[in-house]
């Protein structure tokens, strides 16, 4: 039996109003609020959290293969597995394909992955962009799903059968060099879809021999509230079978979006259940599950739950304009950063992307970095390679620098114990200056350091924030 084991999904702290774009523009908004990724983030930070979460409570080095897919991606030529297999600690021989391109990319990395019997992670992430004051602006939110796939008695969700159907539209684009997505006269847009995924619903039921009244709910990805209600009206299914699109507190989180709906969906499901997922872009995906007994003794994972309540709704519109780049500020009055070095990039990958430390065998003190002479016990060369991520740490003392050069001043610096020992210097993201206190408990998350401009190298590395869900793994 194929399928899926296990699910994640990521939902960016910070949170815009849609009521600030009414304000700001004096234009009608929609109701709610939409995820925005933090100056910080991208899609492969983002990616790296949903992959923690579907990880959680399994064994990563069983991954054979990741799927990766985004139509945002930090470079045009190179992949972003490479860091986020080193971020996960994956195996060094894991397989790897990257998606793009397409709004379709997610699903169809996931109908890859559950053609296959080894364990698969795919990763799903996105970072749209809308001109301001634009109906694409106000739809848009930020996010990540993952989804682990394989086959055995653990499967929580079985596939039943699935069908792609590849149709040429011009519906949503974006060229090269263009900033921002472009989008049809949604009308157009939603009437093709309509009839699109009409047909393909048809199909994938008539072959798996199953009624529409037979599905627990649908899970459609469509362009836009109308394009949404359309297709569900089409299919003349009841408001209690049609998944929440999450417009109002998410966004449409572009490749992820058909994800972060399934994702949605398991977390309410019971074992029994048929989901159908509805993914719509030059063409359509559907994706049709059965939930197994399995679904009962599935890991805790923060899913959609475990993220939707935890944010910062305050976020103001100018600095959103700044985290997306969209607003040009004066620089910081700093000598700039000097061109980041491969070689030494490629010498502290583990280190760096995986915050591998040490820990010495005579004493027992983890330390980083990576040291051959203990701080404690001065021992020479006792060491061991010792992985920070997901141990419980708290502030042990911090500063509020407001001469750093970050787009959300102030920076704020932290040292930071770890229980089962360790001590680091690292910024704390995420989080109030008002908010953080000696004592406050914290986990470590990966983020992006920064861009380099001239070069375009995009830096990444590990920060902590305060742990107000459950964290990544367990404490030893």
């Amino acid at each position: 039996m194929r399928g899926i084991l296990s699910y994640g999904a990521y939902i960016p702290y910070n949170r815009l109003k849609r009521s600030k774009l009414k304000d700001f523009f004096g234009i009608s908004a929609l109701k709610g609020e939409k995820a925005v990724a933090g100056f910080d983030e991208d899609v492969v930070s983002m990616g790296v959290e949903a992959g923690f979460d579907s990880l959680n409570g399994l064994d990563e080095k069983k991954i054979d293969t990741v799927y990766f897919a985004t139509t945002n991606g930090p470079y045009d030529e190179k992949s972003s597995i490479s860091t986020i297999t080193k971020a996960l600690d994956l195996r060094e021989n894991v397989r790897g394909i990257e998606s793009a391109h397409s709004l379709r990319a997610g699903t169809s990395s996931l109908l890859q992955a559950l053609d296959q019997e080894k364990q698969t992670l795919v990763v799903t992430a996105d970072c749209q962009v809308g001109a301001p004051s634009g109906a694409n602006e106000q739809l848009f939110g930020d996010g990540a799903v993952s989804f682990i796939t394989g086959s055995g008695d653990d499967v929580i969700a079985r596939l039943v059968d699935s069908i792609t159907i590849q149709d040429e539209i011009l519906g949503q684009w974006r060229s090269n060099g263009q900033e921002f997505e472009k989008s049809w006269e949604e009308r157009f847009f939603s009437t093709v879809f309509t009839t699109s995924v009409k047909s393909a619903v048809s199909q994938v039921l008539e072959k798996s021999e199953i009624s529409l009244s037979d599905i627990s709910k649908i899970a459609i990805s469509a362009p836009g509230k109308k394009g949404y209600s359309k297709i569900a009206k089409a299919l003349g299914v009841g408001k209690e079978q049609v998944q929440d699109p999450l417009f109002d507190n998410i966004g449409q989180t572009g490749t992820a979006h058909a994800g972060m709906l399934l994702v949605d969906a398991l977390e309410n499901a019971k074992p029994g259940d048929y989901i159908l997922v509805a993914n719509f872009a030059e063409g359509t995906d559907i994706i049709l599950l059965q939930t197994t007994d399995a679904l009962t003794k599935k890991n805790a994972n923060k899913g959609i739950k475990g993220h939707i309540n935890v944010k910062n709704n305050d976020l103001s519109y100018a600095n959103y304009l700044k985290w997306k780049g969209i607003l040009e500020t004066e620089p910081a009055r700093r000598p700039g950063r000097d061109r980041p070095s491969a070689p030494a990039m490629h010498r502290n990958y583990d280190q760096n992307l995986g915050f591998y430390g040490s820990k010495c065998k005579s004493c027992g003190i983890p330390q980083f970095p990576k040291q051959r002479v203990c701080a404690k016990c001065q021992a020479k060369d006792q060491m061991e390679d010792y992985r920070f991520v997901g141990k419980t740490a708290t502030i042990t003392t911090y500063t509020l620098d407001y001469l750093a050069p970050t787009p959300a001043p102030p920076a704020l610096i932290a040292v930071i114990d770890f229980a089962s020992g360790g001590r680091i210097m690292c910024e704390v993201t995420d989080c109030e200056p008002e908010e953080i206190e000696i004592g406050m408990e914290v986990e470590l998350t990966f983020r992006r350091l920064y861009k380099h401009g001239q070069s375009g190298i995009h830096n990444y590395f590990w920060k902590a924030r305060p742990k107000r869900v459950k964290g990544v793994g367990v404490d030893e």
